[in-house]
């Protein structure tokens, strides 16, 4: 059990270190002597977790999908601005998912397609607004697909806005703000006001 646990922090480790240095350099730039300098660990260590820095890749492009937990919320609308807000809050604080992201963003060497982090995220976004069309919360007329189109768009432009001139500081804000323009073409009009466009305090 103990050697276990030690396997499992190593690991952890090493995404850790590979998410700084991916988030630093981008993919192509990086090194493992860099990865390994970072956890202390040996490089038998290293290849015994990973074969090769295009498997690091895809275990960190895996913290993606894993950021895509939907909160529990009686008000389906609500659920997806609060998946929102609490995914920029976690591109604040988190290094891997923050190098899941650039790894989806950048062109690079790094065979994954870049797509796929998209579709993880409209999958997930589209399935709450179809929930919310059901329940009656969203306008006549609303395309759930062309919703679910401009929420992923805007939050990967804003969160790229947010990195260059803040390093994310801002990203909550931006992200709530456009929320403010969104919901009076989105939802109706009684329930505009029970809706929170700002992240819930930090326990």
């Amino acid at each position: 059990m103990a050697q276990q646990e030690r396997g499992k922090r190593s690991r952890r480790s090493i995404l850790e270190a590979a998410a700084q240095v991916f988030d630093e350099r981008g993919y192509d730039a990086a090194s493992t002597n860099e990865i390994l300098a970072r956890t202390g660990l040996t490089r038998g260590s290293l290849y015994h977790h990973f074969p090769s820095k295009e498997a690091i890749a895809l275990a960190l492009v895996q913290a993606h999908a894993e950021a895509l937990e939907a909160p529990e919320h009686p008000v389906r609308l609500q659920s997806v601005i609060d998946l929102t807000l609490m995914f920029a809050r976690r591109l604040q604080h988190d290094p891997v998912l923050r190098a899941s992201v650039r790894l989806s963003i950048e062109q690079t060497s790094f065979a994954y397609p870049p797509q796929a982090a998209y579709e993880q995220s409209s999958e997930t976004i589209l399935a709450l607004f179809q929930e919310a069309e059901k329940r009656d919360e969203l306008l006549p007329g609303v395309d759930v697909h062309e919703a679910t189109a401009t929420v992923v768009g805007s939050f990967t432009g804003l969160q790229i806005m947010s990195q260059v001139y803040s390093a994310r500081v801002d990203l909550p804000e931006r992200i709530s703000v456009f929320w403010k323009f969104l919901l009076p073409g989105l939802a109706t009009p009684g329930l505009i006001s029970r809706l929170r466009t700002t992240p819930m305090p930090a326990e």
